[in-house]
């Protein structure tokens, strides 16, 4: 079992890859790791996460009731806290405000799509939670009704969180979470997402189940995609809306864009030298 300081070290570690990552912000965020079964450690107030020192972490019982002299615990303990009370093999929790999933759940669009087998198999899908008021009681209260089915959530317009049997696994699982969104992002600005056909995913299904991953989460749909006609296979039921590519409908809508020189034009090779002409005289501090 992992010492007291030892678990204090790991979550000093924790944070300070969250803030290298650009996960959070200033004194965004909080992490925190079961200590028994009734105490744990969390991240104190007003702290920023990449600089945290191990006498900085909280010690608090399961009231969220700071047992640290002289240091009050995370605004948002009682989310932790709701998590921990419902899940008993949750050991670690992380919660931060990566970029992309953070902009997936302000556009109300969970990552439910299936087109990672690796994240089929470690996460299943990641749904959208009904927006709280952080710091109280309404941020933790629509989390309970998931946290049976799923070891990540996105917290809408309010970043991302992640479940793990230790410290380490819950922050994976948010590193999982981003990359998903940053992928699935990217795909659809290139016009076409392609979900793994049906059977391919019950395929990933079983092995999650085998590996010892939840399986209680909603089922698989799938059907075609009315832009590109291809399967769209996502888990229904995680999301208020599905992520689409880009498709010349967009350009209805936007307002009208100057032509983009080709490869090799006059206009092209004229554009390149004036960009590496502002470059140099950026770097040299000369100007025109």
């Amino acid at each position: 079992m992992t010492s007291l300081i030892g678990l204090k070290k790991e979550i000093v570690e924790a944070g300070r890859r969250v803030h290298a990552r650009g996960y959070v912000a200033a004194n965004d965020g909080n992490i925190s790791a079961r200590v028994g079964p009734d105490r744990i450690l969390i991240t104190p107030t007003g702290v920023s996460k990449g600089f945290m020192t191990p006498e900085q972490i909280v010690l608090c019982d399961m009231t969220g009731k700071s047992l640290t002299p002289g240091l009050k615990t995370s605004s948002e303990v009682r989310m932790h806290l709701k998590v921990y009370q419902h899940r008993p093999d949750v050991m670690g929790i992380v919660h931060a405000h990566p970029p992309y999933a953070t902009s997936f759940g302000i556009a109300g669009i969970a990552l439910s799509q299936a087109i990672l087998p690796e994240v089929i198999i470690t996460l299943g899908a990641v749904p959208i939670i009904e927006y709280g008021t952080p710091g109280t009681e309404e941020l933790a209260e629509p989390l309970v009704p998931h946290l049976s089915q799923y070891d990540a959530f996105i917290l809408q317009n309010h970043g991302a969180l992640a479940l793990g049997t230790t410290l380490n696994d819950a922050l994976f699982r948010m590193e999982t979470v981003e990359h998903f969104a940053q992928i699935a992002f990217i795909s659809s600005m290139l016009g076409r997402i392609q979900t793994l056909p049906e059977t391919d995913v019950r395929k990933l299904l079983d092995q999650r189940q085998r590996y010892g991953f939840k399986s209680e989460f909603e089922p698989l749909v799938c059907l075609e995609n009315e832009v590109n006609s291809l399967p769209d296979c996502a888990f229904v039921g995680t999301n208020q809306t599905v992520l689409r590519p880009r498709t010349p409908e967009h350009a209805l809508t936007e307002p009208p864009r100057a032509p983009v020189p080709s490869p090799g034009s006059d206009s092209m090779q004229h554009l390149v030298a004036r960009i590496v002409a502002q470059v140099l005289d950026a770097m040299t501090g000369s100007t025109h």
